[in-house]
């Protein structure tokens, strides 16, 4: 009997399933996944579980540009360093002064299952692309693990962490110093030149549209190809579209059949510096708070760096008190950095976000508190618009000046916990029926209807306006009748407030000058009829936006302006002297480069993408598109900012400002029209690489295929993922 039992264990043992190899798994996986391609290539993902449409979703995102994938998280996890070389080390080691790769792992360990189940599922889907595409070679990450996205858990261009200056760091840590004046200086003057960041967030309720229907503008103005247009759809209620930013797996900037979510950069006062009174005692680092001395957390982390063809490695002590990690010094002392770093919860809200099916399920998201350098635009299918002014906002002592480093020995200078959301600026179903917010003052989101400065601690928000802030108001007021492209219009209205502070203090400049230059006269004649509306065939645009911009350069105005509150002190109270000098400069400069100054804006201002690089060539002998759209700066709502130093150009080629952008209309069914900057796919040899550049620059938006009868209907591929033909 005995031998009888042992075969028959033997059998039953051998007949035994034989687990699943990854690769197994990952295919078995693909075949609950359906993505489908429309005519501009935009990628509708179907899965059976949010798991499944999770992988699908990021296979297809490298599909369309794996370079971008995985460029964000060498950024993100602090590896730039191995790829770009020493000048990167710092930007590294900021990323592992926030967490270390062993409290990512943990933070993964941590999250809820259905959290874990979508990291595991975006490690998955990417993964399976690489093994389904042998001949891409990436620079650096040949697997990525599911705790990555805890680095990268919320949509912005660098989020909170690119506001901590590397070069600030650098100077800590290479020689305990804080970072020399001329430098702060140089810094200084980098970012008031840089191309204004931010977005554009319209709200109109169905009062004001002709369908009755609510509305929203989504239009954030980001580095180009910064991110790509996606469809997300399970079988367990996820239905998003809209942008996603490369390498995540939540739509960012969109909307679902019942809610639309649009994010603009916030004022919100949402990071903090504090001071740290150092101590040293038998050889170890203390720092004095209250009456106590804590010990300063030390950890040793060591990161490579490319130089040749060859690594190098260099290690850091790294140091962090109770309030955040030391990242520069102030007034000699040690100064730590505190924002909000529960990434997390961060992530979970990112995508939470995505499934609301109105207010109330939006409003109880918001609870989380994690999206903390965004407001909030929002408008829904019942009917309601609404914003939110920040979401994470630490309650502090207003005796306290926090937009200067505070002292941290003090315990009356730490956070209170946080804000509620009730407590935090918020705007609901206004009575004049639309919310605008352009990264202005939210004091003026709404009209008289806007919450009022008074009622809230100061660090709320900056009481600031800009000249979009100001175009979006001049347009909302008394309009109604709104149908879907009559807001895209408004979203394109050509007219530049800045222009109208600015350029009639020129004119009269020359004007008032008993000694008139000649070769003035035309050009001024020009300005001073002009309308201050941007186009194509405007010489007058190409004028002023140089002038403006070599102001911006070399222009003198008192200390604490805004930017706003410069312009109209450079077109009213500056010297007369100043604005002939700089507008001369001008004048020479365009000769110089074009041979001539009468340059419409339309050969100067051009769209060009001639490759897949992150950081793209420009060449004046190549194919480009005209653009008469123009900078945020100048108060355009549809922003297109160029880069200024082009190595061998003279044109200037727009690199951030409209990237995608929607207008959403939501009622029985939701309406979205879109559009990209260039195309949904970063391969030149791609159809859909640059198709819809003409579009963008013709306000010709497509509509969006939202329901799967009009992806069907407009489908070109239909596959799993690795089958694609």
């Amino acid at each position: 009997m005995r031998p009888f039992i042992t075969a028959l264990l033997i059998v039953l043992t051998s007949c035994k399933e034989k687990p699943k190899t990854e690769i197994e798994k990952w295919e078995e996986q693909a075949q609950n996944i359906e993505i489908i391609r429309d005519d501009f290539g935009v990628p509708h993902i179907y899965g059976k579980t949010d798991a499944d449409a999770v992988f699908g979703l990021l296979y297809a995102q490298c599909e369309d540009d794996f370079n971008r994938v995985e460029q964000n998280y060498i950024w993100a996890t602090g590896r730039l360093a191995e790829i770009e070389g020493e000048e990167t080390l710092y930007s590294d080691l900021r990323a592992k002064l926030f967490m270390t790769e062993e409290e990512a792992k943990t933070n993964y360990e941590e999250s809820p299952e259905w959290l874990k189940a979508l990291c595991d599922a975006f490690a998955d889907g990417i993964n399976y692309y690489l093994h389904t595409h042998p001949e891409v070679k990436p620079r650096l990450l040949t697997r990525f693990e599911p705790w990555m996205p805890m680095y990268f858990s919320e949509g912005s261009i660098g989020g909170d962490i690119e506001r901590i200056s590397t070069q600030k760091i650098k100077s800590f840590y290479e020689s305990g110093m804080e970072l020399p004046e001329m430098e702060l200086l140089k810094e200084k003057k980098e970012e008031e030149m840089a191309e204004p960041q931010g977005s554009n967030g319209i709200a109109i309720s169905g009062d004001l549209t002709q369908s009755g229907n609510a509305m929203l503008l989504i239009n954030p103005h980001t580095s180009f190809y910064f991110r790509g247009e996606v469809h997300v759809v399970s079988e367990e209620g996820l239905n998003a579209y809209g942008a996603v930013t490369w390498g995540q797996f939540f739509v960012y900037q969109g909307f679902n059949e019942k809610t639309g979510w649009m994010h603009t950069s916030t004022y919100t006062d949402v990071m903090d510096e504090f001071k740290e009174t150092i101590v040293q005692n038998n050889g170890k680092l203390f720092y004095e708070y209250g009456e106590e001395l804590r010990p300063v957390d030390s950890t040793r982390v060591t990161l490579k760096y490319k130089t040749g063809e060859s690594l190098k490695e260099k290690t850091f002590s790294m140091y962090s008190t109770h309030h955040g990690p030391i990242t520069h010094a102030v007034d000699g002392q040690w100064t730590s950095s505190a924002m909000m770093w529960e990434p997390m919860k961060a992530l979970e809200q990112s995508y939470i976000r995505t499934k609301q099916e109105g207010y109330k399920g939006f409003r109880d998201m918001m609870d989380i508190r994690t999206n903390s350098s965004n407001n909030t635009v929002y408008a829904d299918a019942e009917g309601n618009i609404a914003y939110f002014h920040g979401n994470f906002v630490p309650k502090r002592d207003v005796s306290f000046d926090y937009s200067q480093p505070v002292d941290g020995s003090d315990p009356k200078t730490d956070w209170q916990g946080l804000h509620t959301v009730d407590e935090n600026i918020l705007v609901l179903n206004p009575t004049n029926g639309w919310i605008q917010n352009c990264n202005s003052t939210p004091y003026t989101s709404a009209l008289k209807f806007s919450p009022k400065k008074e009622d809230y601690p100061y660090y709320m928000s900056r009481d600031q306006e800009n000249f979009r802030g100001v175009h979006a108001i001049g347009l909302l007021k008394g309009k109604r009748g709104y149908t879907l492209d009559s807001l895209i219009q408004l979203g394109h209205d050509p007219y530049l407030p800045a222009f109208e502070a600015l350029i009639p203090g020129l004119v009269k400049a020359y004007n008032s000058n008993d000694d008139k230059n000649p070769k003035f006269k035309e050009a001024i004649e020009i300005l001073a009829k002009w309308d201050y509306r941007t186009s194509k065939e405007s010489v007058a645009m190409t004028l002023a936006h140089y002038y403006g911009t070599r102001y911006y350069q070399i222009g003198v105005f008192p200390d604490k302006m805004i930017p706003m509150e410069r312009i109209k002190y450079w077109g009213s109270e500056s010297p007369i002297g100043e604005r002939l000098r700089i507008f001369e400069e001008v004048i020479d400069q365009l000769t110089a480069d074009f041979g001539t100054w009468k340059m419409s804006w339309g050969q100067v201002n051009r769209y060009q993408r001639l490759n897949g690089d992150i950081r793209q060539p420009f060449d004046d002998s190549k194919s480009s598109v005209p653009i008469g759209f123009a900078s945020g700066r100048w108060g355009a709502l549809a922003a297109y900012g160029a880069r200024y130093t082009n190595e061998g150009a003279k044109k200037m080629y727009g690199t951030r400002g409209n990237s995608f952008v929607a207008a959403v209309e939501f009622g029985e069914k939701v309406f979205a029209k879109t559009i990209l900057a260039g195309g949904q796919s970063g391969d030149p040899n791609s159809p859909h690489f640059n198709d819809q550049v003409q579009g963008y620059a013709n306000v010709e938006w497509k509509e969006a295929a939202y329901y799967k009868e009009d992806v069907l209907e407009r489908a070109k591929e239909t596959y799993h993922p690795g089958k694609r033909k």
